[in-house]
């Protein structure tokens, strides 16, 4: 359960990195999605490895994770943001 939790810490640390660095200029775009597909090859990589095996697989089953968390959080403002500006 540790691995799924720290994957969830990494991901959301990896999202803010490529964040902050999409808000300079001189940084181009696409490196936040060269971020993620080093995280998911790490990932991998973690997994393949028996003494990292649990934390690779947590990391992975993280991505799944933020994707529902998100689905839900753009669930939310759908319900909730109209009712705030009637």
């Amino acid at each position: 359960m540790g691995g799924l939790f720290a994957g969830i810490g990494a991901l959301a640390l990896l999202f803010g990195l490529s964040v902050a660095l999409g808000s300079i200029r001189w940084v181009p775009g696409y490196l936040g999605f060269l971020l993620f597909l080093g995280y998911v090859a790490g990932a991998i990589v973690l997994t393949v490895r028996p003494a990292t095996m649990r934390f690779g697989a947590g990391l992975l089953i993280a991505i799944g994770a933020w994707i529902l968390i998100g689905a839900g959080l753009c669930v939310a403002a759908l319900v909730v943001l109209p009712a705030l500006f009637r």
